[in-house]
């Protein structure tokens, strides 16, 4: 069952100290800006950084089996909202992805989150934590197999909430 963000049950204490009370908080209306970088070979120009702004609907899905649950990822491009993305999380520190791919995650004592996904052609490894309850961070950053830097990217994201009646 997936609960949508107008109906999003209360997540409990801030911050998140469990892994499904983290992606509970996670369910929103959120607005992002994110910028990007090219670690490695830059070349010439401004070419090796972007700025972009976004906007995502997420929402949490139940887990299974005992599981913590996952989240259902929709970004929203010119007022229309696109494929959504999955992942799900598992007791057992791994995670799975819609696209098929596969990773583990940890949940640090600070109350960030920390993804890894590992490929022959390096690893990405992404951290997301909440400064206040409608204000969250993520960091991404890519490592080539090979040892030199690939990308990094820097996001934050404001939940969108409505005005009282």
């Amino acid at each position: 069952m997936t609960t949508t963000p107008d109906d999003q049950p209360d997540p409990g204490p801030f911050p998140p100290a469990t892994l499904e009370a983290f992606l509970r908080c996670c369910a929103g209306d959120w607005m992002s800006l994110r910028s990007r970088f090219t670690l490695g070979d830059r070349g010439e120009g401004d070419d090796w950084h972007s700025s972009e702004r976004g906007e995502l609907v997420v929402s949490y899905v139940d887990g299974t089996d005992g599981g913590p649950g996952g989240l259902q990822v929709t970004p929203k491009r010119d007022g229309s909202q696109q494929q959504p993305s999955l992942l799900l999380f598992g007791a057992d520190g791994g995670f799975s992805t819609s696209s098929g791919a596969e990773g583990t995650w940890s949940l640090w004592p600070d109350g960030s989150l920390e993804l890894v996904l590992d490929s022959p052609g390096g690893t990405v490894r992404e951290k997301i934590w909440f400064t206040k309850p409608n204000l969250r961070l993520r960091s991404t950053v890519e490592s080539r197999a090979d040892g030199a830097p690939g990308r990094a990217s820097f996001s934050s994201e404001i939940r969108r909430v409505s005005r009282p009646a």
